[in-house]
C-alpha cells in the first residue's frame, strides 16, 4: 500500500484552530514501527501480555501469521504514530454474503487523535486495502459494551448486524 495523506482539521472544542490543519498520513506497517505498534496493541488488547504482543508482532514481520494479513499506520507527523488497524480476509463473516470479506481485526486511534478524522483515515484505507484484496464487503466486531467503538464504526457507515454471547467452560 502507498502511503496517502489526508488533510484532517484538528478541532478544538469543535473548532478549527485558526483554520490551520493538520496532515495525517496512512501507510503500510515497517520493521521500524514495531515499537509505536506495541504500544498501540497493548492500549488496545490490554488483557494480553506484552510479549504475547512482540511474539504476533515479530511473527507478522516475518511473515509467519496468517492474522492479520496487513497493518495499517496513522501518523500526524514522521514518528508521531497515532492510530492503527489491522487487516484480515475472513471467509464469512456475521452478516456479510460473500466469501471472501475484509475484515477490520483491530482498530485504535489514541485518545488524544480521537474525533479529529484519524479513525475515518484508517478505515477509508483499510477498505482501499479491500477493494485491492477483491473483496465487495468490510466487516469487523467490538464488544457487545464497548459504546464508543460501536458508535464510531455506526458513525462510517457500518450496520450493526447483530450481537454475539460468548460462553467457555473448563473440562
Amino acid at each position: 500500500m502507498v502511503a496517502r495523506s489526508v488533510r484532517l482539521g484538528r478541532p478544538s472544542r469543535g473548532k478549527a484552530r485558526g483554520g490551520a490543519r493538520l496532515p495525517v498520513t496512512v501507510r503500510s506497517a515497517t520493521a521500524r514501527d514495531a515499537g509505536a505498534w506495541l504500544g498501540l496493541r497493548r492500549a488496545l488488547w490490554p488483557e494480553g501480555s506484552e510479549a504475547e504482543h512482540r511474539t504476533e508482532i515479530d511473527g507478522f514481520f516475518r511473515g509467519q501469521l496468517s492474522e492479520p494479513l496487513a497493518v495499517l499506520l496513522a501518523e500526524e507527523a514522521p514518528g508521531q504514530v497515532v492510530g492503527v488497524a489491522e487487516l484480515s480476509i475472513r471467509p464469512q463473516a456475521e452478516g456479510c454474503h460473500t466469501d471472501r470479506v475484509a475484515y477490520l481485526e483491530g482498530w485504535f486511534v489514541v485518545p488524544d487523535a480521537r474525533r479529529r478524522g484519524v479513525g475515518r483515515a484508517l478505515v477509508a484505507a483499510a477498505e482501499e486495502w479491500g477493494r485491492a484484496q477483491g473483496c465487495c464487503e468490510f466487516a469487523s466486531d467490538a464488544q457487545a459494551d464497548n459504546a464508543v467503538s460501536a458508535a464510531a464504526h455506526k458513525a462510517l457507515g457500518f450496520s450493526e448486524v447483530g450481537q454475539v454471547c460468548c460462553f467457555r467452560k473448563e473440562l
